[in-house]
């Protein structure tokens, strides 16, 4: 039996050229496609599918927030992010979550293709350079060296962010699914972690640390 996969990605064009991908190969199809979390949740109870392919930036709610309610609910299904943003800020995350591969959409389609087929035989996918990053963190073991920015917690780091883009609370609290309260509760604490006074550095430092990480 052909293994089932699930696209959960917001762009259609995109999606389409996965699905189109997938279902030229013999031993996986596509069993579903959806924009939202929302959508997302449904397709995966009805269909259960052996592995989610998931875009981090989602309509109605956080990729990243996803991954971990998968685990939580089918804690077998497998996941690979194919994503926009940086590896080098996002794959560790995401591996932490409870995915098994990270895949940015400038590498070429093949790459797919070989993450699907890795995840599934019980591997995990990760670019030459991204695995060798976390090897060499994992040998060194100096948590000194640990930049303050990713001792963030996951929500703290996609406020921050979008921070960094400039996005207003009001706009992030839309996005996230969550209270102007929260937002504001998320962002003193990013100030705490990291010891940074007012909003306007906050924005300053987001803003510069997106510019230097993209």
């Amino acid at each position: 039996m052909k293994k089932k996969i699930v696209i959960v990605e917001d762009h259609p064009i995109v999606r389409r050229g996965m699905v189109q991908l997938i279902n030229f190969e013999e031993d996986i199809c596509t069993v579903g496609e959806a924009e939202t979390t929302f959508i997302a949740h449904e397709i995966l109870e009805r269909e259960k599918p052996d592995l989610v392919l998931i875009d981090l930036s989602l309509k109605g709610g956080s990729g990243l927030e996803l991954i971990k309610d998968i685990k939580k609910l089918y804690p077998s299904m497998m996941i690979i992010v194919v994503s926009l943003h940086d590896e080098n800020v996002y794959a560790e995350r995401v591996i932490r979550a409870g995915a098994k591969g990270y895949i940015m959409k400038s590498e070429a389609t093949e790459s797919i293709l070989t993450a699907i087929h890795q995840v599934l035989d019980g591997g995990i996918y990760l670019s030459p350079n991204m695995q060798k990053k976390m090897l060499n963190k994992i040998v060194s073991g100096n948590n000194n060296s640990i930049p303050a920015v990713e001792l963030l917690s996951d929500r703290e780091f996609e406020v921050f962010e979008m921070v960094g883009h400039g996005i207003t609370t009001k706009k992030i609290a839309e996005d996230l699914f969550l209270s102007i309260k929260t937002i504001e509760t998320y962002k003193s604490h990013i100030k705490t972690k990291l010891n940074i006074k007012d909003s306007t550095r906050l924005i300053q430092f987001a803003t510069e640390w997106r510019l230097n990480n993209q």
